[in-house]
């Protein structure tokens, strides 16, 4: 298989439509639907199925999929960190970590503090995105190690290192009758918040149809939740970051928070190597 027709697929399977999935690669559509048969007659698999009005999913088509989005990153990371070291004027490439914006702040500041003590430290470039979206940039290849939580973030296929266990807890309007209670269960938390959960992006950008509201950043879901919008279930510690306004009920029956350092595991980066053993205490 080539690379093209991956692209091609992945659009087609994101979309559930050849017109759409042809304007979005910039190709008209009989090329397009030519080269969906030719893949599926060369796997000897029937990838989508069609009707005039859908374009849907088989099993096959479903396995693909996620394959296909897996090497595509793998080939983009390989591009992009290749061009970062080319680019490298000290013939070192450097780090770049990722976080969600307006998460693990202190963290992420004492790691860096850490690791520039170090007398082989390299520079570290910090990546802030939106949330959800610290994964797909280490995929990628704009980013060398990540902060990721579980267990919201997806950590398959990385090498990770635990770095802070916490309790959940859930955040709400100062004020809100939860507030009032010494912690609250998961299995009521629903019935008992009485406010729509906030909706986050997938790894296009786009959003899930719902009654809560689009999430971009922490510090705009933070306002949200002190104008009793929404409400957010979140390690203790983020509390102590939500100011006025929002206040935190321990949470029970949930997972543990757990915050890690993920990077990809086929990194032969001795740079990559040392700011994991600074981060962990190795």
């Amino acid at each position: 298989m080539e690379t093209r027709e991956l692209r091609y697929f992945v659009a087609v399977a994101e979309e559930l439509h050849f017109g759409r999935a042809a304007e979005r690669l910039g190709i008209a559509q009989p090329p397009l639907s030519r080269a969906i048969g030719q893949l599926e007659r060369r796997l000897g698999a029937r990838l989508l199925e069609r009707t005039s009005r859908s374009v849907a999913l088989t099993g096959a088509g479903e396995v693909l999929l996620a394959e296909a989005r897996t090497a595509l990153d793998a080939v983009a990371a390989a591009e992009r960190r290749t061009r970062r070291a080319a680019e490298a004027p000290t013939g070192g490439a450097g780090l770049v970590l990722v976080s969600k914006a307006g998460a693990a702040n202190e963290l992420v500041a004492k790691l860096l503090d850490q690791y520039a003590a170090e007398p082989d430290a390299v520079g570290v470039d910090v990546m802030l995105v939106g949330p959800g979206l610290q994964e797909q940039a280490l995929r990628d290849g704009r980013a060398d190690v990540a902060i990721l939580h579980a267990p919201w973030d997806d950590v398959a296929g990385f090498d990770t290192e635990v770095l802070t266990v916490e309790d959940p807890a859930v955040l709400v309007q100062a004020g809100h009758p939860l507030t009032g209670r010494d912690a609250v269960h998961a299995s009521e938390l629903e019935a008992l918040v009485g406010l729509p959960a906030p909706r986050w992006p997938d790894r296009e950008g786009r959003y899930a149809d719902g009654p809560g509201p689009e999430v971009h950043d922490v510090t705009q879901l933070l306002q949200l939740i002190a104008l009793g919008r929404t409400y957010l279930v979140a390690p203790v510690s983020a509390a102590a970051q939500a100011g006025e306004g929002v206040a935190a009920v321990p949470l029970l029956g949930a997972p543990p928070v757990t915050t890690l350092l993920a990077w990809p595991p086929q990194s032969r980066s001795r740079d990559l190597a040392s700011f994991v053993r600074v981060a962990t205490g190795a």
